[in-house]
């Protein structure tokens, strides 16, 4: 697993996965805006309030998502993770499940923080299965509040307590870089 800040080009690339409408579908960075550009994830990634990595498998010569600490408060220890995979070919590999566990490894360990937050969409299986699988807890849900296509859904809200933690294990060899032991049968 390869996880990184975000440098020169790559801040169009991750722009335009997060413009991508099968990706910006579901997310949400306030006030109305489904997705951030370039200039945009720039500004972010000088910010404190945000801790923005690329990722991709350690073989790979460029990144496949991106995976972000926002609105880190570390007055409080808090902060919320999201992540998106920009590349499709590279589902079903839990590279995004390791990604955001180095994320909250760096979170927890490096930044001190003691809680992290995470919502998903309840239409959205892929993002539920990652938080799932990171040990989130569902702590509530925000009904009828995300729309996508016209149709409303509900906000599923998780959270994870730095002591509740358990980094996601890397691949065995000759596994082909896929943690298969994990992978539910659907996945297979």
């Amino acid at each position: 697993m390869n996880l990184r800040a975000i440098h020169g080009d790559e801040f169009e690339t991750v722009a335009g996965w997060l413009q991508d409408e099968e990706n910006s579908r579901w997310l949400d960075f306030g006030g109305g805006r489904r997705s951030v550009d370039a200039m945009g994830l720039k500004i972010m990634s000088q910010r404190s309030l945000h801790c923005l990595r690329v990722y991709g498998p350690s073989d790979a010569p460029t990144p496949v998502g991106v995976v972000g600490l926002s609105n880190v408060d570390r007055e409080f220890g808090t902060g919320e993770v999201w992540f998106v995979l920009g590349e499709q070919e590279y589902r079903r590999r839990n590279l995004t499940v390791r990604a955001v566990s180095a994320m909250l490894d760096h979170g927890f360990r490096v930044m001190g923080l003691q809680s992290v937050f995470a919502w998903t969409v309840e239409a959205n299986r892929g993002g539920r299965r990652v938080l799932e699988r990171l040990n989130f807890t569902q702590v509530g849900r925000r009904r009828r509040c995300h729309r996508v296509k016209g149709q409303l859904y509900d906000r599923l809200h998780f959270d994870l307590l730095a002591e509740e933690f358990r980094s996601y294990p890397e691949p065995t060899k000759g596994s082909g870089g896929i943690a298969t032991a994990a992978l539910t049968k659907e996945e297979r």
